[in-house]
């Protein structure tokens, strides 16, 4: 292979600062750039003109995503892919970097006159943060889509998916079209941020990935009886938001029962009605994340859950009710991309460690398709989806280099 020049760091940096002004709120910290929101939406048509300026043949597709070409045209692809989407006051990194680090691999390549054996799609996937509950435009690009799941998706919010679809001119039913052939993939290669604190832990510059925790999402509802905060007498309320606290407590024995030391359980979002200080609570509406490396643990842990549920609900005098948003199984990577980043990390003389990742990403899906694989970097602090997560720009650009040495690796160059 000739030799390969070393991306530019500080045009990645350029990059993803001009992305994070998309979603930028004046008066908060960090990143609101929800999937198939006004701010998410802009970004993408800038990201379509972006790619086009850098000679990419580039589209949005039926689910939103901003695909780009590079390369011969008609041979299966390598596929450098992200998500533009966030969660709300997400950071700057997580998404976008995966993004910015494939376009900045092609103008390395570009600008070195490499001739590719096979061409690079890198492509900015759409609702992959699960406000709908799922991974929209992976899904879409593995054939993961129905059109019931479309029909019935919302966020907890209420908003129905297709509703958020047509206030960006899409029409969901053309997200039904854009599944890729297995034949016409290569294989699949992302760059992403930790998001957890192992790789600072141990000091290390790279994580070649393992597989991917699996991850469900449930919408959970205690309906008890609003009553008057003076008067009802504390052994007569039937308290929703006390159902809601006594699962809270059991979170940890469930998981020592249940699950494994890669077990996640995590309620991230509430809502109390009637919602006001001198009424006692007739109604909770919460969420419950549920996450692990075994399918089968996630089943136990699922219908515990659920028991304790119950259980609670009854000592409360509580009506329980819920509703399965997503269910992702844990996936594998790909022995094959994992050597390829071994052997490329190890030629540049990083330090690297194998791992599993606990978030989801995009690249569960891909897995089903097509060989796939992914490189993390550090995190400081472990800390992500907050507004102060954050990467040192020296990782960022050996991440970056591990990328593209790793993606030339699969395409392959003429000599």
């Amino acid at each position: 292979m000739p030799d390969i020049p070393g991306i530019d760091v500080k045009r990645v940096e350029s990059d993803i600062y001009k992305i994070a002004e998309f979603g930028a709120v004046e008066g908060e910290r960090g990143v609101y750039r929800q999937g198939f929101t006004e701010a998410d939406w802009q970004a993408r048509q800038w990201l379509l003109g972006y790619f086009k300026e850098h000679g990419l043949d580039a589209h949005i597709d039926g689910a939103g995503n901003v695909c780009g070409r590079y390369g011969p045209a008609d041979q299966p692809a390598v596929i450098i892919a992200s998500h533009l989407d966030s969660v709300p006051a997400g950071g700057i990194f997580d998404g976008t970097l995966g993004i910015v680090a494939g376009l900045e691999c092609i103008r390395v390549i570009k600008e070195a006159g490499l001739k590719l054996n096979a061409p690079i799609e890198l492509i900015a996937t759409s609702e992959e943060e699960g406000r709908f509950g799922g991974m929209l435009g992976a899904q879409a690009l593995t054939g993961k889509l129905t059109l019931d799941w479309l029909e019935q998706a919302r966020d907890p919010k209420g908003e129905r998916l297709t509703e958020a679809m047509a206030k960006c001119d899409l029409n969901y039913h053309d997200a039904l079209t854009v599944f890729r052939a297995p034949d016409s993939v290569k294989a699949f290669i992302e760059l992403h941020i930790e998001q957890g604190p192992v790789l600072e832990a141990v000091d290390k510059c790279i994580g070649v990935v393992e597989g991917i925790s699996g991850v469900y999402k449930w919408l959970v509802k205690l309906k008890g009886k609003a009553d008057h905060a003076g008067t009802a007498p504390m052994d007569l309320r039937s308290d929703a938001f006390m159902g809601l606290a006594d699962f809270a407590h059991e979170i940890k024995r469930l998981i020592a029962e249940n699950g494994t030391d890669k077990t996640r359980l995590t309620i991230g979002y509430v809502k109390l009605k009637p919602g006001y200080a001198h009424t006692v609570p007739g109604e909770v509406e919460f969420t419950i994340v549920g996450r692990d490396m075994s399918e089968e643990v996630m089943k136990d842990l699922a219908d515990s859950s659920r028991k304790a549920l119950s259980a609670i609900a009854r000592s409360h005098g509580l009506m329980f009710e819920y509703e399965q948003m997503s269910w992702l199984a844990p996936k594998a990577m790909s022995n094959e991309i994992m050597a390829v980043v071994e052997e490329q990390t190890k030629k540049l003389g990083y330090s690297y460690q194998l791992m599993p990742s606990g978030a989801g990403h995009d690249a569960q899906f891909f897995a089903d398709i097509t060989p796939a694989g992914m490189i993390f970097i550090p995190s400081v602090n472990g800390v992500s989806h907050a507004p102060d997560e954050w990467t040192h720009w020296p990782d960022v650009e050996k991440g970056c280099n591990v990328l593209l040495h790793s993606v030339l690796a699969l395409t392959g160059v003429e000599d």
